[in-house]
């Protein structure tokens, strides 16, 4: 094999490519590839490792030498499948390397939105609780998670991997269906339509693919229908949620908190809804539910993988 990595930069320096190198040999690195250095970049390479960088049929004719596109995450909105296919261009990716970190960032956000963990450490910084004539305080309402109903859309690996720590809380777990799914029994979890899931749930945590089936999935009406103490969590895909129905709702108190660890646009440099000073009981993380340095390592090493089971 011969292959380029565009953009190596987003697994880390603390991770090494030493597992890839043996299948690949010597790997060309860039820390970082931009649009207009894809193609002088790819072209000589039968493989190419990408992360987010964008790939599509340009690329793919002006680079017939091109044979595997080796995606070292998960979602493939960057690459032209389509257009993959048509040049004879096979299409790896990574699953399974996140379940426990993914999992442990979701529960994060879960219990600092119900303890209301941010808003107390902020009152105690700020003097509150020194000023206080009593032994504590007790100003924003805390949620005790046992008994409580958690919804969950999207139950592969991950939602799978947060339901068994949910459990352990002590929460009832609820599937929700996405658009094309039957209602039913799943793991011993009944899998409902979303207008029947949201009204129960008082966590609702998305761990689905962005799709154009499952774009703005929850927007205004889908919060309405929530309890004004319901949380909403996204650690899978931006674009899940009309962020701007979000932002809207929290202000108005028509939900009570959520956490997200992705937007619509990464990074959101031309500002986001979630990202305004007023929206009460948010917390928002920049797509590190992922990036532990455990399951970075394991992406390089089921990368690795996949290139010798196409080698052989």
């Amino acid at each position: 094999m011969k292959a380029v990595f565009l953009d190596a930069s987003t697994l880390g320096s603390d991770v090494t490519l030493e597992p890839i190198e043996r299948v690949t040999g010597p790997l060309t690195c860039h820390p970082r590839t931009t649009p207009d250095q894809v193609i002088e970049r790819i072209r000589g390479f039968d493989t190419v490792l990408v992360n987010k960088v964008v790939l599509g049929q340009e690329h793919f004719e002006a680079c017939p030498e091109l044979e595997t596109i080796a995606v070292v995450a998960t979602g493939l909105n960057n690459i032209d499948r389509k257009a993959a296919e048509a040049q004879g261009i096979r299409v790896l990716n990574v699953t399974h390397y996140g379940r426990s970190t993914v999992a442990q960032h979701t529960l994060a956000l879960i219990l600092a939105l119900a303890t209301r963990l941010l808003d107390y450490n902020r009152d105690v910084r700020d003097g509150k609780w020194a000023r206080s004539d009593m032994f504590c305080l007790m100003d924003h309402p805390i949620m005790e998670l046992e008994g409580k109903t958690l919804g969950i859309i999207g139950y592969g690996d991950l939602g799978q991997g947060v339901a068994e720590r949910a459990k352990a809380f002590g929460m009832k777990i609820l599937l929700g269906c996405r658009p094309g799914q039957e209602p039913g029994e799943v793991d011993g979890y009944p899998r409902l339509p979303l207008d029947d899931l949201l009204p129960q749930v008082d966590v609702l945590s998305l761990h689905c693919l962005l799709t154009d089936e499952t774009r703005n999935l929850i927007g205004a009406v889908q919060l309405s229908q929530m309890k004004d103490s319901a949380l909403v969590i996204n650690t899978s895909r931006g674009g899940l949620v009309d962020e701007q129905a979000l932002a809207d709702a929290l202000r108005s108190g028509t939900i009570g908190g959520a956490g997200f660890d992705v937007l619509t646009e990464e990074p959101p440099r031309n500002g986001n809804p979630l990202l305004e000073d007023d929206i009460p009981n948010l917390i928002v993380t920049p797509h590190s539910a992922w990036a532990s340095r455990e399951a970075r390592q394991r992406i390089v090493e089921i990368t690795a993988r996949n290139l010798s089971a196409v080698a052989q």
